[in-house]
């Protein structure tokens, strides 16, 4: 019977689990190029631990991760952000807003991004 108990609630946690995930999925809302440029210039986007970037309006791109700092270039095209930072993974993303979380995507292969929108915090 404990064994029974134990798995229904699993699975009620399970379902209520997926339907705010679906629900954040929802209200997640894709970003137009104009969109896009305005969110991001002097803006920054982070995980608030490990990385972040801070998109200059003048097209300047800081990165900051694990101590490093690289200086690069952003810019919006086709609706799409992309990022040159003479990295193997430089390249354009589509952009998506779901509150303050960001969800950029790669338009080739490549991870996702994921952080929040903040006003940076320059540490340089």
């Amino acid at each position: 019977m404990k064994t029974l108990l134990k798995m229904i609630a699993a699975a009620i946690v399970a379902s209520t689990s997926l339907e705010v995930g679906g629900a954040a999925a929802e209200n997640s809302q894709k970003l137009s190029g104009r969109q896009i440029r305005a969110k991001f210039a002097g803006m920054q986007l982070t995980d608030e631990v490990h990385w972040r970037y801070v998109y200059d309006r003048d097209g300047t791109l800081r990165s900051y991760s694990m101590g490093t700092k690289k200086v690069g270039k952003w810019a919006v095209e086709k609706d799409e952000l992309c990022l040159y930072l003479k990295e193997p993974d430089d390249g354009c993303f589509e952009v998506s807003l779901s509150g303050k979380r960001i969800e950029m995507k790669p338009s080739g292969l490549g991870l996702t991004l994921e952080g929040v929108l903040q006003t940076p915090a320059d540490r340089n």
